[in-house]
């Protein structure tokens, strides 16, 4: 499913105009970008939790050239699913 089938659902589920689930689903990214740019997390109870996962500086290879390089330490998001999501998923497992 990419965005616009997700605006377009969002819409026809809650009987939005098109323009106004347009509005929310941006909004909703653009909180949940926001809050991990300030290195929060986000948490939606039976959805899952969105974070920031660091990375520590490392060494690694060009496949290219075999040579030695060094990667520099980083950020990244990072998303857990919560055991509702993962039973809806995986059904024949059941949630702890």
């Amino acid at each position: 499913m990419k965005k616009g089938e997700l605006i377009a659902e969002f819409a026809k589920r809650t009987e939005m105009s098109a323009a106004a689930a347009n509005t929310a689903v941006n909004t909703l990214i653009a909180i949940v970008t926001e809050r991990l740019k300030k290195g929060d997390t986000v948490g939606i109870t039976g959805f899952g939790t969105f974070s920031v996962a660091k990375r520590a500086a490392r060494k690694g290879r060009n496949p290219a050239t075999g040579e030695a390089i060094k990667i520099a330490a980083s950020k990244t998001p990072k998303f857990s699913a919560g055991a509702t999501l993962k039973s809806a998923v995986n059904p024949a497992k059941k949630a702890k």
